[in-house]
This record gives C-alpha cells, sequence and structure tokens, in this order.
C-alpha cells in the first residue's frame, strides 16, 4: 500500500515505517510541523519518501494515517479526495480526564487506534470504532553495560512539560544517583545533559548507565521507556498510567512512593549484578511484548480492513 502520515511522533513513526509499504511524508517550505519530511536522528528506510505537499494529488495513496485533528483537512484539501483512513492517538486525554470527549468521538467513519489499553480506557471514544495496537520497537540489541553508577532518563522538552514528565521530581532523585538527561531542550538542567543525540547514539550512551529512570505522571507509555529495556537496563517508574504493565516486577521497582523510588535506585547504583539481571528480564519482557514483527503485523491487519 501507499501510506500518507505527516512525521509527528518520530520514536513511533520509526517503527512505522519499517513495515512493507511505501510511506509518504508531506514537506512544507521551512519543514514546519505540518511537512517535517523524514527525521535527522533516526534511520529510515528508503521505503519512507518525501513528497512536497503541493505534489500529493499526484500520488495515489491508499491510506492515510492521522496523528492529530487538523491532518483530516489537510488531507482532504492536499489530496483532493477522500481517502480511507485511521487515526492514531499517542496521548492520554488532558484537563477533566473523565470526561475528556476524544476529538473523533462523534464519528464512526474513521477508525480510532489506541497505542496503549491505558488511553482507551481514559478517553471517552464515543461512538467512534476502537483498536488498541501496541508499540513495536525496533531491537537495538542487548547494549547494556551498566558501567556508570548513574541513572539515565530521557525526555523531551522538559522544563515545558514539568509534571506531566515529573522533571519536578528530578532533584530528589538526583540526591541519591547521579542523573544523565537525553532529549529535545534538556541543555540548561543541572544534570549531565545529552542533546537530541542520534537514536543509535543515544542507545550506546544511555546502556553506559546503571538504571533507567521514568518519572513521568502522566503518559500514554513512554517510548524510551520501552527502548531502555529492551536496551537491557533495569528499570525505576512511577507506578502509573501503562507503565504498570509494560514492567514486570522481576525487571525494576514501581512505586508511587517517591522515597522507594530513590531507594530503588540506589540500591541498583551500588550493585552491578542486581541491576544487569534485571535489565535481562526487562529486555525480555519488552521483546516478548512490543517486538517490531507484532507491531507491524498488527498494522498490516488494520490497513487491510480499511
Amino acid at each position: 500500500m501507499r501510506v500518507l502520515l505527516w512525521h509527528v511522533h518520530g520514536s513511533w513513526t520509526n517503527a512505522f515505517v519499517r513495515g512493507g509499504h511505501e510511506y509518504v511524508l508531506p514537506v512544507v517550505p521551512g519543514r514546519g510541523p505540518d511537512g517535517r519530511g523524514r527525521a535527522d536522528t533516526y534511520d529510515w528506510p528508503a521505503s519512507a519518501r518525501e513528497v512536497p505537499w503541493d505534489r500529493l494529488r499526484h500520488e495515489p495513496v491508499d491510506v492515510v494515517v492521522h496523528q492529530r485533528p487538523h491532518e483530516i483537512g489537510l488531507a482532504r484539501d492536499w489530496l483532493g479526495r477522500d481517502v480511507p483512513a485511521v487515526y492514531v492517538e499517542h496521548n492520554t486525554p488532558a484537563g477533566d480526564v473523565p470526561r475528556t470527549r476524544h476529538p473523533l468521538a462523534d464519528r464512526s467513519d474513521v477508525r480510532l487506534v489506541h497505542v496503549t489499553h491505558f488511553n482507551e480506557l481514559y478517553w471517552d471514544n464515543g461512538k467512534a470504532p476502537t483498536r488498541v495496537i501496541e508499540h513495536g520497537v525496533p531491537d537495538p540489541g542487548h547494549l547494556y553495560t551498566g558501567e556508570l553508577p548513574r541513572a539515565g532518563v530521557v525526555v523531551n522538552e522538559p522544563v515545558r512539560r514539568t509534571r506531566v514528565a515529573g522533571t519536578d521530581l528530578l532533584p530528589r532523585f538526583a540526591e541519591r544517583v547521579p542523573l544523565d538527561v537525553f532529549g529535545m531542550k534538556v541543555d540548561g538542567l543541572p544534570y549531565g545533559t545529552y542533546e537530541d543525540l542520534p537514536q543509535h547514539v543515544m542507545h550506546t550512551e544511555l546502556a553506559r548507565r546503571r538504571v533507567y529512570l521514568h518519572p513521568y505522571r502522566w503518559t500514554s507509555l513512554g517510548l524510551a521507556l520501552v527502548e531502555a529495556m529492551t536496551l537491557g537496563l533495569p528499570v525505576v517508574a512511577l507506578a502509573a498510567t501503562e507503565a504498570i504493565e509494560a514492567v514486570p516486577p522481576e525487571a525494576g521497582v514501581l512505586s508511587t512512593k517517591v522515597h522507594v523510588l530513590a531507594d530503588a535506585l540506589h540500591a541498583f547504583a551500588g550493585d552491578p549484578e542486581r541491576a544487569a539481571q534485571a535489565g535481562k528480564a526487562a529486555r525480555a519482557a519488552a521483546l516478548a511484548r512490543y517486538g517490531l514483527g507484532r507491531f507491524l503485523s498488527d498494522w498490516d491487519r488494520l490497513l487491510g480492513e480499511v
């Protein structure tokens, strides 16, 4: 198939474009949010190709994968015709959560795909037909060395997303274990920072840390968490959202008590053997549940239905 989608969520797209289809990525002048084209920090296959937005009318697109509400109008305008579509919801609802209706809640003509069961549970989906296709990640390999008794954190825009990402909790963790923060707009934080590294470089660096810290209060499921698990890092995470389903007890420590999490970080940092053992369990769990093959197979099935 020829699949039109926007480059919105780099990590998710990195997995999605590895299927057996042709992926059309719009490009606009200046490569703004409505047309970034291919990613700079990911190695995407040649089947993910850029097409200027004003040439999309000449593209024989079979299906559109929307990820933001306004893309429905963009696709209609840029393609000049209606094309079968699905909508992927990456995010948890905001605002008055128990009563937050999804933008597609009043539509029954577009399949609404949630990336976690937590998402589907907490959004008011209305009459929209829903499907859950859990994340999948390409296997980077068991790169874990854990040679540095430090905790790695991956978060984009940690200042703007302070309470959502749990950035406000980092000082309490840093009292027990040195922190290294990876992601976009992390420069200036009072920890070790690694600004927007290419993915393979980030994976290698992250795997040198003894333990992975996932301080998010409110997120569907951070893909960086799953990637860290596949690298072989043990996990310390808030017992919130989908993390409680993704991280089994043998792979790390989950709790709503910050002091328990801080103690766990300190314990892993001081016990390389225990950390490595938990990391192996984390990797096994991630590959079993979030393998790329299962993810792409689920998507092939849904795209075929649509």
